[in-house]
């Protein structure tokens, strides 16, 4: 029995099938895994050094086939000697075996290189049912008449607001009339988390919007960190919008539009990676107010063009609980992303107070509670020294148990969030990579709001009711924050605070940020 098993990491104890140390890989690792057993990537297994290094240096295998990304498989020191590794996912269920070739480490990081054998079919991750398999959508395609030949796909991990179905209509048509067919078949690939929709239902709401043959697959490319920038989608680079041609060639599509926000993906730099489809650049269109309908912008006079709100306007529509105009997006997907990201007064927050010892944050964060309850929503406190006494008793202060202890608050603030409640956090949290990831574990579910408490040392240090910067002075206590320990400012924070007044005054200032972000009532 597999147990204990942490994401990227190797369990305590146990073995697979084989009685090969089991692993769980990291979420890229995972995500290349899936595609290589479902047929969407054309390899065997993970890259060698010689391979990997091949793809980075010339975007082509070393038997000259062009290639956008590395396919390697990280793992801990621990692992670097095995000859065999069971695969699991998060939740410990045997996926593949891997048969170790060749192990590597570069900039201290350990990987490992051989081909996988299925073990049995992935059962976990997100919206599972749509996940088919390349083999299976061609198999599809083939018991029904091709309309043209052509197979638009669809790459996105964003809504379908007016302009793109537009454009997705037009492709498909303008393929269709070149084969001198019938309208394009469209397949929309619906990139997301394996954990995370994401926006993935927000996609599937612009269904009934799409042409007839329209087909939804749903998948998870590596991407590392960037589908976590945005609410309303990640970050693509040019290498990502590669990979994703290589992944909807595999499913049939001829060629491919990718719908990745801002200005959209540069085709050129793409193309001159060697896809195996074209990758199409639709023809801009706009809102044309005085007709009162979208149109190629060659048709829309200048001054009656409207332009789409950007990510940022529309977030902040969402958060304000204001419904986005229709001329923008179809009411369905509109009322999707309303369900997605409710107004900020029904949605979980975590507000994280961050400052040395004595900066004053446990007396702000109690007064912010008291406002916040008046406000009339749920809040808890989760104050440094009471989680130390009743959550991470027992932990030291060196910097592994610290930042453990700032993971102990993470995960129950998050689980505040996930339920629509409002954590106030006010830990010390020195370090910069412990406040990222409560971050990140906060905004899987809900919103995150960073106080910086900027005390200066010296004024924390004269206020010392509890003599501990005295104690570290002497030598008594080792590793304390501003003393004998690093305290890393945050670059990040939404409110920094000036202490040099009254306390309320620093109260009354968050209050009045958190009111202006839509999270209390104004």
């Amino acid at each position: 029995m597999v147990s204990a098993i942490r994401r990227g990491s190797a369990p305590e104890g146990g073995g697979g099938r084989s009685g090969a140390p089991v692993f769980v890989p990291g979420p890229d690792g995972l995500a290349h895994l899936e595609l290589i057993l479902n047929g969407a990537y054309p390899l065997p297994g993970f890259m060698t050094r010689d391979e990997a290094a091949s793809v980075e240096r010339s975007g082509r295998l070393p038997d000259g086939r062009p290639w956008p990304v590395p396919v390697t498989l990280e793992v801990p020191e621990a692992l670097a000697g095995a000859a065999a590794l069971t695969l699991a996912d998060p939740e410990g269920a045997p996926l593949a075996e891997l048969t170790v070739t060749e192990h590597w480490e570069a900039e201290g990081v350990h990987r490992l290189a051989g081909d996988v054998a299925l073990l049995r079919p992935p059962m976990y991750g997100v919206l599972r049912k749509l996940r088919s398999s390349p083999a299976e959508v061609r198999g599809q395609r083939e018991l029904e008449p091709s309309s043209c030949g052509s197979l638009l796909a669809v790459v996105t991990d964003r809504p379908l607001h007016h302009r793109v179905l537009h454009q997705i209509r037009a492709e498909a048509d303008a393929l269709g009339d070149a084969a001198g067919g019938a309208r394009a078949e469209v397949l929309v690939i619906v990139e997301t988390g394996l954990e995370d929709e994401g926006m993935a239902t927000a996609v599937l709401a612009a269904e009934p919007l799409l042409p007839g043959r329209t087909a939804f697959v749903v998948c998870t490319l590596p991407r590392g960190a960037a589908r976590t920038e945005g609410a309303l989608g990640g970050s693509w680079g040019v290498r990502d919008v590669a990979l994703a041609a290589h992944v909807a060639a595999a499913y049939g599509a001829t060629h491919m539009l990718a719908v990745t926000g801002g200005s959209g993906p540069d085709v050129e730099r793409v193309m001159a990676r060697r896809p195996p489809l074209t990758v199409l650049e639709p023809e801009p269109w706009r809102y044309d107010s005085s007709e009162g309908l979208w149109q190629p912008l060659t048709r829309v006079d200048p001054a009656h063009a409207v332009p789409e709100p950007t990510d940022e306007e529309v977030e902040a529509e969402l958060a304000h609980g204001r419904e986005l105009p229709a001329w923008f997006t179809p009411a369905r997907v509109g009322a999707e992303l309303a369900r997605l990201r409710p107004a900020r007064t029904k949605r979980g927050v975590a507000i994280l107070f961050t400052g040395l010892s004595g900066s004053g944050k446990s007396t702000i964060a109690r007064g912010v509670c008291d406002g916040i309850r008046r406000s009339g929503r749920t809040v808890t406190l989760l104050d440094g020294d009471v989680v130390r006494r009743m959550l991470s008793s027992g932990l030291t202060f060196s910097r592994e148990d610290r930042e453990l202890n700032i993971r102990r608050i993470g995960y129950v603030a998050a689980e505040i969030t996930r339920h629509g409640g409002v954590a106030v956090c006010a830990p010390i949290a020195p370090y910069a990579a412990g406040r990222a990831e409560v971050r990140a574990m906060v905004e899987e579910f809900g919103d995150f709001f960073l106080v910086h408490v900027a005390t200066p040392l010296e004024v924390c240090e004269a206020r010392d009711r509890k003599g501990l910067y005295a104690k570290a002075r002497s030598g008594e206590i080792a590793e304390f924050t501003g003393i004998s320990d690093p305290y890393e400012e945050p670059g990040d924070a939404d409110l920094v605070l000036d202490t040099g007044g009254d306390p309320a005054e620093s109260v009354a200032e968050v209050m009045a940020a958190l009111r202006e972000g839509g999270w209390l009532p104004g």
